[in-house]
This record gives structure tokens, C-alpha cells and sequence, in this order.
């Protein structure tokens, strides 16, 4: 008897426990006011700095509008939020510092000391054993890779990679480079618990920013550190964009971290401005809503924003240092690989708008199921040497070159003369696999006589024996189901070089 009304009793306490609510902490109770007017950023800072320390969800008000004010304050976020249908203003016409970020999604877990003196290409064990799963990012100074080329010519990044590594020494994602010296390391503990931040309408009310020269990059947005990291639901729009203003380094900023997803979110396209640039010409400055620097393992899924067709704003994503980069069921302006992306890069199920897809980087490139209105189906960017180390498969995709304006398309786009030292040897894909492929060549010249597989990627006409830096050209493309609106059959080249090297079989 005394054991079943033990057992009674228990079962009564589990069900109280469970019935218990969590408590959530809501920025009302620290004073913010959410009328719009008065500045609730340190309320805000404070709800999350009580939540942080005793591990609570943070849910705003769903009716409110928080202005985030002018101070250079940070919000850190190591729990979930949910900011639901809240509104939040960013007023960056005047601010204290246009380089501070809002919010900061971070791990509460220190980094781990980690001593690894040496690295080869596709390693996949260390002999360190950290106490935690660690994202670990590497550097050896005295070697500079991404050489850059060009309006924005720079003398590149040191040689540079990011990876998981296992507690039990195995590396996830393989090296991209051989590191005859190790000079920087950092290894970043990877919280097992899924943080998830969904919710809320942010407008940003732009810069107007005077610089003729030179990039001056706002921030004033949302970083995401912290490995295993869902980002929800969020809507960010832009206004107030005048003549004058200088670029955005992402609303959604997402670096140094791995397990990153971001769902059903909305972007807004940032109004293309002009600056002088390195080699003291005019350029266009990138600027963008999502940006994604150092991450493995990041995934898109139904992520929207409006006019992408509409070339007065810039590509809306900007990437650097990747692995394994998927995005499926999006609509967005562009989706871009600048300092490389290695493993795999998917494309499924997407539109991608006037500025398309672009890489640059090692592994499989996959398309399928998509739409591109890209003034090639592909741009390998020609100011990292126009570079893919792998293979490219095409699948059941429809490309409308130049959005539908009269051109001759290219499907590759690629430039490359061999002059040019960039840090690495580079190559266009070795094997590319078309199947399924819809090209809506229907605005051409009057002379038109088919479509390209590939760009001229040397007009200068250099013979291979004259270049410093050989550019390896593709070996084979196989080809089934590709049709054209203008009943033309493609042509591979108008590059001699390329037409004898590139070996094409068509299946039925």
C-alpha cells in the first residue's frame, strides 16, 4: 500500500511540474514602453542579461513597436526569443556607432585551447581531443590566398579555414588547404541545444552616409555566433533610402559558427551606391541584408524578398569561407560564394533574380529545380580567378539570361587570362552534367545563331605555354534534355582553346 501511494504521489508531482509554465521574461517588466518613440534598447539589453543568466525565454510584446534608439549598445541572446509579430525601428540617420551591432546571438561556452601545429588538404583527424564538439576556425598568416582582381583589387586573405572538429579528433567538413604553420587558432564549443530566434518585423530607416572614396560598412543588425542556431520568421524591410548612403554588411550577419538555419525569412534589397575603389576607379558597393562569413553547414529554406528582377538594388547575399552552403524553396536577388565555398553548394528549388548565382570554390555545384534570370546561369566570379575545383550538375532548371533582355547568353560565365596570381591554381569545373535544362534565348540579336555553354574567358587570345598561372579549362559536358525558345542548338565557345578541349556528349 505505501509503495502505490508513493507511486501516486510522484506521478501527481510530475504532473504538477509539467503543468508549471516556464517562465518568460518579457521587456515590459525592465521598462521598455514599445510606442514607438521612446528608445527601448536598454530595456531590451536588460530582459536579455536576466534571461541569459537564469537560462529563460525571452517573448516581446506582439503588439508593440520597440524603437531601438541611437546608442551603441549590444543585446547578447543565449536563450530562445520570440519576438512574434512585434515591430522594431532602426532609425540609422543618426546613431552614436554605425559599426555596433543591435543584437548578438553568442554562446555562453568559453573556447577551448586547442594546440594543432600543422594541416594537409582533406584531413579528417587531429590529434587534439577537445572536451566539447568545436567549431574551429585556423589561419596561417604568412600565406594569402583570394588575391583579389580587379576595381576592388586587395592583396587577399591569409590562408584561412573553418571546420567541426569531434571530441574524438575527427574533422567534419575536410581542410581546404595545406598549413606548413599554424599561426592562429580558435575553437569555439558547439552548444548541443538548438537556439531558436523567431519572429519580428524589423524596418531599417537608412544611412545617408557622404564618402566618396572608399567602403564604409553599417552594421547596426543581428550577428549570429552561436553555433546551432535556427533564425525564424523574421521580416526586414528598408526605407528612407535616398541619393546619398553607403552599404549594409548584412541585417542577418552569420559568422564564425556552424548548424545555421534560416527559415521562412524576408529580405529587403539595398539600394545600389557608387564609391571609388582600390584601383581608383568607380565601383559599385555590395551591400547586403544576409551575409555569411565563416560557416559550416548553413541552410536557407523558404527564405523571400520582393523586385528581384529590379537591378537599382544590389544582389541581397554576400558569402566568405564556407562548407556546404543549401538553399531550397527561396526567392531571392542573387545568392553569391565570394571567398569560396567547399564540400557542397545546392541550389533547389529556388528563383534567383538579375544578379543570380555566382561562385567561386571546390566541390559539387548543384542546381536543380530552379529558375535563373542571371546574365549566365552560372559566374564563376572572374575577381577570384573565376575558379570551381570540381563538377557542376544542372537539373530540370529554366534560365531567362539577362532577366529577358537581348543578349547572346553564356551559360558559364568565367574570366580568366592565366596572368594574374590570385594564390591558388584555378580551374573551371572538370565535369559538367546537364539534364533537363529550358533556356528562354527569345531576346536575341538579329545574327543570333545559339546560345554558349561557356564565356570567352580569354579574349586576349593567350596561348596556355604563355601564362604564368595556367587556367585549367573543363574536360567534359554531358548533356540530355536541354532545350532552347529559339529551336538553336548550342554552341560550346567562342574560345578556340576551349572548343578543341571540352568534350561533349548529348544523351537521349
Amino acid at each position: 500500500m505505501k509503495t502505490i501511494l508513493r507511486v501516486l504521489i510522484l506521478l501527481i508531482c510530475m504532473c504538477t511540474a509539467e503543468a508549471t509554465p516556464r517562465e518568460v521574461v518579457a521587456y515590459e517588466a525592465f521598462g521598455a514602453v514599445g510606442d514607438g518613440v521612446a528608445d527601448d534598447l536598454p530595456a531590451i539589453r536588460a530582459a536579455h542579461i536576466h534571461a541569459n543568466e537564469h537560462g529563460l525565454l525571452v517573448r516581446s510584446n506582439p503588439d508593440a513597436t520597440y524603437h531601438l534608439g541611437r546608442r551603441a549598445l549590444t543585446v547578447i541572446i543565449a536563450t530562445d526569443t520570440d519576438w512574434s509579430t512585434s515591430r522594431f525601428t532602426i532609425d540609422d540617420t543618426d546613431v552614436e556607432n554605425h559599426k555596433k551591432p543591435l543584437f548578438e546571438v553568442r554562446s555562453l561556452l568559453k573556447p577551448e585551447t586547442l594546440e594543432i601545429d600543422r594541416l594537409t588538404r582533406d584531413q579528417k583527424r587531429v590529434n587534439a581531443r577537445p572536451e566539447r564538439d568545436c567549431f574551429v576556425t585556423v589561419e596561417n598568416k604568412n600565406k594569402r590566398i583570394f588575391i583579389r582582381r580587379g576595381l576592388n583589387q586587395n592583396s587577399g586573405s591569409p590562408l584561412h579555414d573553418c571546420f567541426i572538429l569531434r571530441k574524438d579528433g575527427s574533422i567534419e567538413s575536410p581542410i581546404d588547404w595545406d598549413y606548413e604553420e599554424v599561426t592562429w587558432i580558435i575553437a569555439r564549443p558547439i552548444d548541443e541545444n538548438t537556439l531558436t530566434l523567431r519572429g519580428g518585423v524589423f524596418t531599417t530607416i537608412a544611412n545617408r552616409t557622404k564618402q566618396k572614396k572608399g567602403y564604409n560598412y553599417w552594421s547596426r543588425n543581428i550577428v549570429v555566433k552561436r553555433s546551432n542556431t535556427v533564425v525564424e520568421n523574421l521580416t526586414h524591410y528598408v526605407e528612407g533610402e535616398t541619393d546619398i548612403g553607403h552599404p549594409y554588411s548584412g541585417f542577418i550577419n552569420v559568422r564564425d559558427c556552424a548548424e545555421i538555419t534560416l527559415r521562412d525569412c524576408f529580405a529587403t534589397g539595398h539600394k545600389r551606391y557608387t564609391t571609388i575603389g582600390s584601383a581608383g576607379k568607380p565601383v559599385s558597393m555590395g551591400s547586403y541584408d544576409y551575409s555569411m562569413n565563416n560557416v559550416v553547414n548553413l541552410r536557407m529554406i523558404r527564405c523571400r524578398m520582393d523586385h528581384i528582377l529590379d537591378r537599382s538594388k544590389w544582389g541581397v547575399i554576400g558569402s566568405n569561407f564556407c562548407k556546404n552552403i543549401l538553399l531550397e524553396d527561396c526567392e531571392l536577388s542573387r545568392m553569391d560564394a565570394h571567398q569560396g565555398v567547399s564540400g557542397s553548394y545546392t541550389i533547389r528549388g529556388c528563383t534567383l533574380g538579375h544578379m543570380g548565382l555566382n561562385a567561386i570554390g571546390r566541390g559539387l555545384l548543384t542546381v536543380e529545380d530552379s529558375t535563373l534570370y542571371g546574365w549566365n546561369l552560372v559566374n564563376f566570379r572572374s575577381d577570384y580567378g573565376s575558379t570551381w575545383e570540381g563538377d557542376l550538375v544542372i537539373r530540370n532548371c529554366r534560365w531567362i539570361p539577362a532577366r529577358g533582355a537581348v543578349v547572346v547568353p553564356y551559360m558559364i560565365g568565367a574570366s580568366n587570362d592565366g596572368t594574374h596570381d590570385f594564390g591558388y591554381p584555378c580551374s573551371m569545373p572538370r565535369h559538367i552534367t546537364i539534364d533537363n535544362l529550358t533556356v528562354e534565348d527569345t531576346n536575341v540579336p538579329k545574327d543570333y545563331e545559339g546560345m554558349y555553354f561557356f564565356a570567352n574567358h580569354d579574349p586576349g587570345g593567350k596561348s596556355n605555354a604563355a601564362r604564368p598561372f595556367p587556367y585549367q579549362l573543363t574536360k567534359t559536358i554531358t548533356v540530355r534534355g536541354l532545350k532552347t525558345a529559339s529551336g538553336k542548338k548550342p554552341r560550346i565557345s567562342p574560345n578556340a582553346t576551349v572548343r578543341k578541349s571540352v568534350v561533349v556528349t548529348e544523351k537521349n
